[in-house]
This record gives structure tokens, sequence and C-alpha cells, in this order.
């Protein structure tokens, strides 16, 4: 797999995420559904964004490793969240999470009315090999 990544100006690499991702040779692409803040037994959470973020996180992890994937290998990134002021104050959680792992990804963050239940935040990944 060849991954190219595009950005015509600097000031995309402070925010971590790249305006355009290029793959060539892909031996295989997984499409994750949205992972939320919900726990092994289906409950939402309840929890501060700080903690649904994580929670978050360690889903999309999850599904991604049981597939067979690398984290460093998402290529898309879609956020979507209730409260954008809450998730821009918690960012840095996401960002260090993207530099840790070694991703750059297009992404889009998007405020939505509602998500299921009680939950502030959906991550949304494609990721190749």
């Amino acid at each position: 797999m060849e991954k190219r990544i595009i950005n015509p100006w600097k000031w995309q690499d402070a925010r971590n995420y790249a305006q355009a991702v290029e793959v060539k040779n892909v031996h295989s692409t997984l499409y994750v559904s949205g992972q939320t803040a919900i726990d092994e037994d289906g409950i939402s959470s309840n929890a501060d964004m700080q903690t649904q973020l994580i929670k978050t996180l360690e889903n999309l992890e999850k599904v991604i490793h049981e597939a067979d994937f690398e984290l460093k290998n998402i290529v898309r990134l879609n956020v979507y969240t209730t409260e954008h002021s809450e998730l821009f104050e918690n960012f840095d959680v996401l960002q260090n999470w993207i530099s840790t792992n070694g991703i750059q990804q297009a992404t889009t963050v998007m405020e939505v009315k509602t998500l299921f239940e009680t939950l502030k935040v959906e991550l949304e990944a494609t990721v190749v090999k």
C-alpha cells in the first residue's frame, strides 16, 4: 500500500489532519461504523465529553485491531459531536491520540443535533492495508 498526503498549506499540520490522502495499491479497505462511548454490555455513557472521547477512541481501536488493521493506516476520520465547544475544549485528547499512533488522515468535524441516547461524540473511520 502506498499513501501520499496532499497539503497545499502548512496550517493544517498543527491540527493533525491532511487536506487529502491518496492511497494506491491497496490490499484491503476497512469501513468502520461510527464508534461511540458504549460499554461492552451496550450501555451508552452519560459521562463528560473527555471521558466519552477516550472511551470512543478505545472502541475504535478495538474494532480496527480485531479486523487486523493498524491505526496508522486510518486514511479518513469523521468526527460527529452534539457539543462542538466541549469537543474542542478536549480536542487535545484526539490530537494526541492521532500523533501517538502516527496517523495522517483526512478529517471532517461536524456538529449534529443528536446522537444515540446520551452520547456526545462519534468517530467513523476508513482504514487501508
